[in-house]
């Protein structure tokens, strides 16, 4: 089983992308392989750009289908169960069960709140019990 971990935006009104890079920033020190899960092009292009510009210190290695960069963008889940997932699909992982780590973060507005509650259901459904991580 996987660990999910849950980071919840209660005061924030951080956006997804920019919290998503800040915690990249953290795992890429660790060496973790890093996939970002996006099906919404536009999103992919948005997340694309925010790693070029986030930090002025250091570049992140990404790309968007390029399983060996240090961050893949992509549409579509890895073959392999070693990379920890950010999930930034509306809906929780069905087929997520085979990966080390999966990340959900949940933006503070109500919409949001409501997918990720949906999600976290999903994943206790599963067996899995996520951490959360209020921010």
């Amino acid at each position: 089983m996987p660990k999910v971990s849950f980071y919840l935006f209660e005061t924030s009104q951080e956006r997804q992308v920019d919290s998503a890079c800040r915690l990249v920033r953290k795992l890429i020190k660790q060496q973790q392989k890093l996939w970002w899960y996006c099906p919404v092009l536009e999103l992919q292009k948005e997340l694309d750009e925010k790693l070029w510009t986030f930090d002025a210190e250091s570049f992140i290695g990404h790309g968007i289908n390029q399983p060996d960069a240090a961050v893949c963008i992509s549409e579509q889940l890895p073959d392999s169960a070693e990379w920890i997932i950010f999930n930034f699909n509306n809906h929780a992982l069905e087929h997520g069960m085979q990966f080390s780590h999966i990340i959900e973060i949940i933006e503070n507005t109500e919409a949001a709140k409501q997918i990720g509650r949906e999600k976290f259901k999903f994943y206790r459904r599963l067996g899995v019990e996520p951490r959360t991580f209020k921010l």
